[in-house]
């Protein structure tokens, strides 16, 4: 625990592997060092680091610092292995290196102590070395307050059903919560003979060793689940939830003179969808090609972010890999002409582009996402509505809840050919289509402006974000 004597609060905070965890654990370590006055160290994974991480970190405010845990081996995994289970052994395997450096803080008069320990989403496996040396102890939960009900529920599905997630008789119903059919449950718990699966019912005990849950979410995207959680956490069921959302970053000038953003400044407003799958989304090659031809036959302007496909993983790129061998120019497998047929009307770039800034210029009007968290977070927080395409992860109960009736933020959700599992280009062009001139993509406009107007009152200066921050930090206060 913090010395007596110390009055300004130090938190730690232990993001996942992944850019999607590093930079809202940035954002949350900034406004607590900024607006609550606190002291934060961010500690990252030197296992699956990539320059994506780095850059999350790469201009924090006074009051922020960064470390990193040793390499660990993980030469015993097989070559096939998730990247959840490779996630979870980098977490297992470097806490005696946490316990050693929380050992360290507590030790040390500056910084003063460990007011907190703010766990990621997928290192809850942390707390049991928190609880240990007696440090307050929350996990902060990068995605929305439906995912993490549904991984405190695994491990009952774990233990009162047999079959897997695809073939549950009924949609899963839980408090406050849209109904979910099996399939749409999070991407590891839908094989039972994997690995992975065990390590998510794990993953849902060691969430209970929390004193409470830091969730990236606010009021307007999920009321009803927030209310639902709170029934339960009063009665002793969970810990309790915080909605500290929406954490995302502001948009700059810095990025005037991008291609993307010049490009975009010459297109009428809201004539432009962006399309960008995540900075760990991957298509195969023949759903690129697909997806090609379906922008092209659709008559809209596009801005294409595109990535090396794969046809062996569809979160090939989350660590920054591909399997395309010495070809690094993703832009190679675009099909021949598409370039040449679309200049004007569309823009492809390769890798990256300022995607806070292209959400909130003015041309843009629709937003093809793979429907992470943070990019969804980032197009409410912009006002522009979503096509959803998800791939991986939590990505389709992210989907269902987008495109509900609740949250109305996805005009609609793009299906696969059930023979081939490709999106067809027909489906893609008619997507496209209805989103930027459609009836639905017309009320999904609606319903963002308004997400719009409640993430800015949600994360306003001394709004719904500021006080649970703040009552977050007089708790700690009063625990030091």
């Amino acid at each position: 625990m913090a010395p007596a004597h110390a009055v300004t609060p130090h938190v730690v905070l232990l993001p996942s592997p992944g850019a999607g965890h590093v930079a809202p654990a940035a954002q949350l370590a900034a406004r607590l060092a900024t607006h609550h006055g606190c002291t934060a160290t961010i500690v990252t994974y030197t296992n699956l680091s990539t320059a994506r991480n780095s850059s999350a970190l790469a201009s924090l405010p006074t009051g922020v610092t960064a470390t990193a845990l040793p390499e660990v081996s993980l030469d015993d995994l097989p070559a096939d292995a998730r990247i959840e289970t490779r996630i979870f052994a980098v977490v297992r395997r470097t806490l005696p290196h946490l316990r050693e450096l929380l050992l360290s803080f507590l030790g040390s008069s500056s910084p003063a102590g460990v007011t907190t320990l703010l766990t990621d989403m997928l290192c809850p496996a942390a707390l049991a070395v928190a609880a240990e040396l007696g440090i307050p102890r929350y996990v902060f939960f990068t995605s929305n307050l439906l995912c993490l009900t549904t991984l405190l529920y695994t491990p009952e599905l774990a233990t009162t059903t047999a079959c897997e997630c695809r073939d549950l008789p009924e949609p899963v119903v839980l408090p406050g919560c849209v109904p979910l059919h099996g399939a749409d449950l999070i991407d590891p718990v839908q094989i039972r003979a994997n690995p992975v699966y065990q390590l998510m019912v794990e993953l849902g005990l060691d969430y209970l060793l929390a004193d409470g849950f830091l969730i990236n979410t606010f009021d307007a995207m999920e009321h009803d689940t927030l209310v639902a959680f709170k029934e339960l956490s009063d009665k002793g069921v969970y810990p309790p939830a915080y909605a500290v959302g929406p954490l995302v970053r502001s948009p700059t000038s810095e990025a005037a003179n991008d291609v993307c953003i010049r490009w975009l400044d010459e297109q009428p407003d809201g004539s432009v969808l962006y399309v960008c799958l995540g900075s760990g989304g991957t298509l195969s090659v023949a759903q690129t090609a697909e997806l090609a031809a379906g922008l092209e036959a659709s008559g809209q302007r596009f801005l294409w972010v595109v990535r090396f496909p794969s046809d062996k993983d569809v979160s090939a790129s989350y660590f920054g890999t591909n399997d395309r061998g010495d070809n690094d120019d993703p832009m190679s497998y675009l099909p021949e002409g598409f370039v040449e047929r679309t200049k004007g009307a569309g823009l492809a770039v390769p890798l990256w582009a300022p995607q806070v800034e292209v959400l909130n210029h003015r041309a843009v009007g629709g937003f093809l996402s793979h429907c992470g968290w943070n990019s969804t977070l980032e197009a409410a927080s912009a006002g522009v509505p979503t096509l959803a395409w998800p791939l991986f992860a939590e990505q389709k109960m992210n989907a269902v809840m987008l495109s509900s009736e609740r949250v109305g933020l996805a005009a609609l959700r793009v299906r696969p050919d059930d023979d081939r599992g490709v999106v067809t280009r027909e489906e893609v062009a008619s997507a496209v289509r209805e989103l930027m001139a459609g009836k639905k993509g017309a009320a999904a406009w609606k319903k963002a402006r308004e997400l719009r107007a409640a993430a800015a009152v949600a994360s306003a200066p001394g709004g719904p974000q500021h006080q649970a921050l703040a009552g977050m930090v007089g708790e700690w206060k009063g625990r030091g």
